[in-house]
């Protein structure tokens, strides 16, 4: 089943602009291959307001929700998950505005985990460029935001925030990451889906925090809750959220038979499996797609149908058929 992906998308950088009825979107200039068109942080209501995805430090970006906040009052920030391009300005906002930051919970590490493949990315002068000009503007390096704490925590079923005419609750959504967290207007049955669905790509699941047995059912709970539409942080929304999970969801289970069947004609290595299943993607993100795949080897590890050289699972490790 090919994903419908949603390709069509104009950011109105450093504009806020109305997405649905309450609901604003202000994008950050920090457009890449893993954040698409950059971090979209929504304003939801008027007059008391919270803020989904706070974004990125971009002085553009600061200046930008500077200016679609005046004159409202911040009650609360609500954070999806802890990656530098969704929960750093946070810290900055909860300042300004003395709002409580919320989310599930901090990022979790796993101290014992031993990463086999830390070999830098290769940058071409375009990227290079980018990653300069992204530095000037105050930008912080992709990854993990270690520093992020929410004042408030919450889990599936909490009032996260609420205002004149709206309230939102949790939706704990592991996967993507452990403390991944979407966020549910009910009165519009909208879910901000932050990196757990977007509508222009899939999301990449990066062991140990990410894990893809949690993805694959948190997939489910929000097939389940049925959502009239999804606002993803990156891209454009969702119209038609069930057809597109089912597609998500038989994406990924192809994607393990696709690993099985390698494993069984004699593939043992996840960068061969890598390039004989990702036939049709840039070379550049290969490293990336070797990290959701020994998502899905660790997966197929605890299912018992596959076992692996060594102590711990990774990208180097062999893999065989059990």
């Amino acid at each position: 089943m090919a994903i419908p992906y949603v390709t069509e998308h104009d950011p109105r950088y450093g504009e806020a602009v109305e997405v649905a009825p309450l609901v604003r979107r202000v994008t950050a200039h920090n457009p890449g291959r893993f954040s698409g068109w950059g971090t979209g942080t929504y304003i939801v209501g008027r007059g008391e307001v919270a803020v989904v995805d706070p974004g990125p430090t971009l002085n553009s970006h600061r200046a930008a929700l500077e200016a679609a906040l005046e004159g409202e009052t911040v009650t609360t920030i609500l954070v999806t998950h802890c990656h530098s391009d969704h929960s750093p300005l946070a810290t900055w906002l909860k300042e300004r505005t003395g709002a409580p930051t919320v989310c599930y919970g901090p990022h979790v590490f796993d101290p014992d985990w031993v990463e086999d493949d830390t070999d830098p990315y290769e940058f071409d002068a375009e990227d290079l460029a980018a990653i300069a000009e992204a530095v000037a503007d105050g930008a912080t390096e992709e990854g993990h935001d270690r520093d992020f704490r929410p004042d408030i925590t919450v889990v599936d079923g909490d009032i996260a925030a609420r205002g004149e005419g709206w309230t939102i609750s949790a939706l704990h959504t592991p996967g993507h990451t452990s403390n991944h967290t979407c966020y549910y207007l009910r009165e519009q049955q909208l879910l901000f889906s932050g990196d757990h669905i977007m509508g222009w790509s899939t999301s990449v699941i990066t062991p140990p925090d990410g894990n893809m047995r949690d993805y694959l059912a948190s997939l489910a709970k929000v097939r389940e809750l049925a959502p009239a539409a999804l606002y993803p942080t990156h891209g454009s929304p969702v119209p038609e959220p069930v057809p597109f999970v089912d597609a998500y969801i038989a994406h990924r289970l192809d994607r393990e038979r696709n690993i099985l069947a390698a494993l069984a004609d004699g593939l043992t290595l996840i960068p061969d499996i890598v390039i004989r299943l990702y036939v049709d993607v840039n070379p550049k993100l290969y490293r990336a797609a070797a990290r959701s795949v020994l998502a899905h080897m660790i997966k197929l590890v605890g299912d018992g149908l596959v076992r692996h050289e060594g102590p711990q699972p990774g990208v180097k490790t062999r893999y065989f058929l059990t």
